[in-house]
């Protein structure tokens, strides 16, 4: 039996449609910003009202592709229970062990996006506090240090799973990133800022220049700021975090470039 978790079939199939169109969005987007590798890497969505399935492309489109319609529904174990088309194995192995283990992360982004996946090959992966970007997504990173090689079963994915636990970010040693959030447009503005900061954080080092580390106390002062300070001049009572705001303005630009993406 299906695991539906929301009796109001007319709210699941609006959700649904938008989670779609949400998740199109980020595939084009993520080719807009440099984040993609063709037809390689996968974004993932649970189906809202669903505790047991997500959203994925089938293999093989180019991500500047990707339409709404076209998503896969894959279920936990790994069926294609809507769409046409080929279930890459690791999209699978990686992406339905997190969904499982983690609810919290209803969107996971796998990508090998340049900036990111040169810092998961130093020896030390860890991203230093550097600055302020970094200090805001520092104490949501976790890190994987050791390379299994190829995702191509389960385990491995329960592995990921279990060193990713409640953070949102996952430094994978060797291989890339993978980065969650509860909506779409959360998880892409992590996406998205986390490869700008890798890039700043890059320049810096390649200066060959001495850095000027944040203390512990300056990224708390950071961390408490984003988190109990008002973004907005005025109360932000009912007003919409950042990441939507964010993610709202690029599906503007979406709009009017490729509205297929909907379709």
């Amino acid at each position: 039996m299906p695991s539906l978790i929301h009796p109001d079939f007319s709210a699941v199939q609006q959700q649904a449609q938008q989670q779609r169109e949400d998740l199109a969005a980020a595939h084009r987007l993520a080719v807009w910003h440099d984040l993609t590798e063709g037809i390689y890497n996968h974004l993932t969505a649970r189906v809202p009202g669903f505790t047991d399935r997500f959203y994925v492309p089938p293999f093989g489109l180019h991500w500047s592709e990707v339409r709404a319609s076209q998503l896969l529904t894959i279920d936990f174990a790994g069926r294609i229970l809507e769409g046409e088309g080929i279930l890459q194995r690791s999209a699978y192995c990686i992406h339905a062990p997190v969904h499982a283990a983690h609810p919290k992360h209803a969107v996971v982004l796998h990508t090998h996006m340049a900036y990111t996946s040169a810092l998961v090959r130093l020896q030390d992966q860890r991203l230093q506090a550097l600055g302020q970007t970094e200090a805001l997504l520092i104490d949501q990173i976790a890190y994987d240090d050791q390379y299994e090689g190829l995702a191509r079963d389960w385990s491995e994915g329960e592995r990921v799973a279990a060193a990713l636990g409640e953070k949102t970010i996952l430094f994978m040693a060797n291989h890339g990133v993978l980065v969650t959030g509860s909506t779409v447009a959360e998880a892409y503005d992590r996406l998205y800022c986390l490869e700008r900061y890798a890039r700043v954080h890059l320049h810096a080092l390649w200066t060959g220049l001495p850095t000027k580390t944040l203390t512990p106390e300056q990224v708390a002062k950071v961390q408490h700021q984003i988190r109990n300070t008002a973004l907005h001049s005025k109360d932000t009572a009912g007003h919409k975090p950042a990441s939507q705001l964010h993610f709202e303005a690029l599906r503007r630009l979406l709009d009017k470039r490729e509205p297929d993406y909907a379709s």
